[in-house]
């Protein structure tokens, strides 16, 4: 299995979402994605680096993917707890946050005749490598209770840990109230407060002796971390993300925004080249690392949060961008992924790269300041010549000779366009050539990958460089409806005319694509289709999300409303907080989405997904250059009332709020903006 990466400005080898593992140097044959350890049931911390992950008892077994990592090593893989000689007896775990999660149990101690508990256990685990664990006494007289915690590690790294290979527990040293782990390339330390009356390491064991009183609590404290420390420095970034707020009829609205945000803050890391520029994480287990095409997706989908994480993101990328004049200049490295039933894997470095100039000129109309335009702009004029020289008057093959593949030419036509609107506002050459190649490339589209049938036709979901096109019906093709923002709150013409445009828009809203809890990948009804298929047939939230603001857009809100609906629904019974991916079987009466095994939660792309989709509602189309912001709220309010505040428009706090008719009144904005509906 590809290995994840700790944080690092080099693309990860590969994800397991994505279905493609690519050969390893040496060594043996790495499993194949399918064979990752499920952690659907896992309860998982994140504050990245740092990582939390537990069975819902809340006992580190050290079994399975079990432990406490930072930067994608292992340093505690088993912490048992046992009270007055017994196991606690789970009865609740729960997360608390993005980087934290409770877990509560009983223990009946024999003190008070009968069957009840006299003891409860919580345990508050953070993802920095804290756990607190409180013990309170219901007895009715005074009891003096024994307690052992047994610690061990392999100090393994996460990749190895997930393909079943790591090596035997090490043995501990006694450290200041606690313990020490080392190899010759590892270390780690946990420290307890208070410190334990007797530590045995060769079992690996603290133990406490503690007198409770009817009613009384007390609580020990486990650190553990990399070094001899007792406590790290905070190391995740701060600011890059406005400090907003959602509310509405609907109280979703405010749990779904408000854990989306937390998700995304989790997963925000430093460059390590330069520490003061932040990206997000991909997701957690498995991408805890720098993906340049997630990463890219998260800051533009998060952009009314600010366009802060916008520009660090783009400096990072920059900064692995390819250099010199050969055929790859201008290239975004990225791994390859799965592409689908039929497909070979496709590059994302593709995706990056056309993602690029995409993120900089949104950026630009939602506030970023001139001068890190400026800075970024030859980087930006780089991915459009790589651009024009891999197209070269063709529909751009993703990889190099292979299928043109439907969202392939939906982004490389929006950074076309995109990418003329900032090279013209900054006094570039090349607009009017993208342009062209871009009204072209509308031509070449609507040619051949249109395929007529009685019903209406459909876009295929990719070409094959002979001309023949894949007939399935694909979630891809709701990237079609994401044009763009241009200057003056106008959308980019897409790659379909209107009357493609509403075939679309029906085919996505029939149950063969949505399945009442989101848009399939691949559909129900097409060769191949499987419900957990990472790109044949289960909902890829981001897809959905894209496909939903891109529907409202168009003015096909009944559509648009309908997916929006499912995947708040799911949302909900997700406890808000969304999967990359999650099965996509038929919502029925009743039913629930059913979890994928392997998907990483929280997810990056996802979080910022649930962001976008809430704050279309609102229909928010700032031009920050020309001093205005237009609001086009979603016709009918599918979601009621709602009222966005912190947002940020043009650097400033952006308010806004949409009736129950759909009416929207912007309640805060910079004083320069000119206001319109």
């Amino acid at each position: 299995m590809p290995h994840p990466v700790p944080p690092a400005r080099r693309p990860p080898t590969g994800p397991p979402s994505g279905g493609h593992t690519p050969a390893p140097r040496g060594g043996p044959p790495r499993r194949p994605a399918a064979e990752l350890p499920p952690v659907h049931a896992a309860v998982i911390c994140v504050a990245a680096p740092c990582l939390a992950i537990s069975p819902e008892h809340g006992q580190l077994t050290g079994r399975g993917l079990d432990g406490i990592y930072r930067a994608g090593r292992r340093l505690l893989s088993r912490c048992l707890l046992r009270i007055a000689g017994r196991d606690p007896v789970a009865v609740q775990g729960r997360s608390l946050g993005a980087d934290r999660a409770s877990f509560t149990a009983t223990v009946r101690t024999g003190a008070d005749p009968g069957p009840d508990p006299d003891v409860t256990v919580d345990r508050v685990r953070h993802a920095d490598g804290t756990e607190r664990i409180t013990l309170r006494s219901h007895a009715g007289r005074r009891l003096r209770i024994p307690v052992e915690i047994a610690l061990g590690t392999d100090l393994a790294d996460l990749g190895a840990v997930a393909a079943g290979r790591t090596g035997p527990a090490l043995p501990a040293a006694v450290h200041a109230g606690g313990l020490r782990w080392s190899t010759s390339g590892a270390q780690a330390v946990t420290t307890a407060e208070p410190p334990p009356d007797d530590v045995l390491a060769a079992l690996g064991l603290l133990r406490w002796e503690l007198d409770l009183a009817p009613g009384e609590a007390r609580t020990i404290e486990l650190r553990t971390t990399c070094d001899r420390a007792a406590r790290l420095p905070a190391t995740q970034p701060t600011g890059p993300l406005a400090a907003a707020h959602a509310e509405g009829d609907d109280h979703r609205v405010e749990a779904f925004f408000r854990t989306s945000l937390d998700d995304l803050r989790a997963l925000l890391l430093r460059d390590p080249e330069e520490p003061s520029d932040a990206f997000a994480a991909a997701g957690v287990p498995w991408r805890c690392g720098l993906a340049p095409a997630e990463s890219l997706w998260a800051a533009r989908l998060a952009l009314p949060l600010g366009t802060g994480l916008a520009a660090a993101t783009l400096r990072t990328l920059a900064r692995t961008q390819t250099a010199g004049r050969g055929e790859g200049a201008g290239l975004i490295p990225g791994p390859l992924r799965g592409g689908g039933h039929g497909l070979p894997p496709g590059c994302t470095g593709t995706e990056a790269t056309l993602a690029f100039p995409v993120v900089l000129a949104e950026a630009r109309r939602w506030g970023l300041p001139e001068k890190d335009v400026a800075a970024l702009l030859p980087a930006a004029e780089r991915c459009l010549d790589w651009l024009r020289r891999s197209a070269d008057g063709d529909l751009l093959a993703d990889p190099a000779d292979g299928p043109r593949r439907c969202e392939t030419q939906a982004h490389a036509h929006r950074a076309a366009l995109l990418g003329a609107d900032l090279l013209e506002a900054c006094g570039r050459p090349g607009a009017g050539e993208l342009r062209d190649w871009a009204a072209a490339q509308r031509r070449r589209f609507r040619e051949s990958f249109w395929i007529d049938d009685p019903s209406g036709g459909r876009p295929a979901v990719a070409v094959h460089p002979d001309g023949r096109p894949v007939p399935h019906l694909s979630g891809a093709t709701a990237h079609l409806l994401d044009t763009g923002l241009l200057g003056g709150g106008r959308f980019a013409p897409g790659l379909l005319d209107g009357v493609r445009t509403e075939q679309l828009a029906r085919l996505l809203g029939a149950p063969a694509m949505d399945c009442g809890w989101g848009l399939r990948s691949l559909g129900v009804k097409e060769p191949g289709h499987n419900p957990f298929g990472y790109r044949s047939g289960a909902v890829r939230v981001h897809e959905t999300a894209v496909a939903a603001a891109g529907l409202a857009a168009a003015g096909f809100e009944k559509e648009a409303g309908t997916l929006l609906h499912g995947l708040v629904d799911a949302a909900e019974l997700f406890g808000h907080r969304l999967p990359e991916m999650y099965g996509a079987t038929q919502r029925t009466a009743g039913s629930a989405p059913l979890p994928h095994p392997a998907a990483c939660r929280p997810a990056a792309v996802a979080a910022a997904a649930g962001i976008h989709l809430l704050v279309s509602l609102a229909g928010i189309r700032p031009d920050a250059p020309a001093g205005t912001v237009t609001l086009a709220p979603v016709a009918g309010a599918p979601l009621g009332a709602v009222r966005f505040s912190g947002l940020r428009v043009a650097g400033e706090p952006f308010a806004v709020r949409v009736s129950r008719l759909g009416l929207g009144m912007v309640e805060e904005a910079a004083d320069a903006l000119q206001l319109g509906v």
